[in-house]
């Protein structure tokens, strides 16, 4: 574990492409297993989390999980193939493989999620005197809202003025209203982009 993490801190300890760093990381840190339980989600998040810091991404959104599990047969063999043969290279082509898909499904999902926003935001300019693109970032900000969250994010002074907004928006179906104690609503325009699958 000592070794891993100076490999993954130490820029100087390698030269390769960091893609190329992160797959090596992975497969060591899966050899390794520290852990009792855990060890292929932990892996996975190490995975993102080590691009983060290389620069190559901002944010942690790059999804390689879902690659992993989908390809989950491939995946063993390669691990096990760069044990028992040293197959570096099958195990390299796997992993960049992974990288490309899944960068190019995250491409498509976040342009199903701006069209769904730009669905809404026509929705709500033509049919409401409330609208402001504060409260559709704030509506794709998360799945779901509550009263008090759209008071804060539009800094309205009454909580009554952001329930009105709310529950007009649910009257008229543009958001689904789930009662309980806080109410919260739904965006079906987000769920939807979300649930989509390329």
């Amino acid at each position: 574990m000592q070794n891993l993490e100076k490999f993954i801190n130490d820029t100087e300890m390698s030269d390769l492409d960091p893609i190329v760093n992160m797959a090596i990381i992975h497969f060591q840190f899966e050899s390794i297993h520290p852990f009792y339980d855990g060890n292929g989600r932990t892996g996975r998040i190490i995975n993102i989390l080590y691009l983060v810091l290389q620069g190559l991404m901002d944010l942690p959104i790059l999804y390689l999980s879902r690659y992993i599990i989908q390809n989950k047969k491939e995946y063993y063999h390669h691990l096990q193939a760069v044990r028992d043969q040293e197959d570096w290279e099958g195990w390299l082509l796997y992993m960049i493989q992974g990288v490309e898909s899944t960068a190019l499904h995250t491409q498509q999902k976040v342009l199903q999620i701006k069209m769904a926003m730009m669905e809404l935001k026509n929705i709500l300019r033509q049919n409401y005197k409330f609208y402001s693109q504060d409260l559709l970032n704030h509506l794709f900000n998360h799945p779901y809202t509550r009263i008090e969250y759209v008071q804060q994010a539009l800094m309205l002074k009454s909580r009554q003025t952001a329930a009105t907004y709310l529950n007009q928006l649910a009257n008229d179906e543009v958001l689904i209203k789930k009662e309980g104690r806080p109410n919260y609503y739904i965006n079906p325009f987000l769920i939807n982009a979300l649930a989509k699958d390329n």
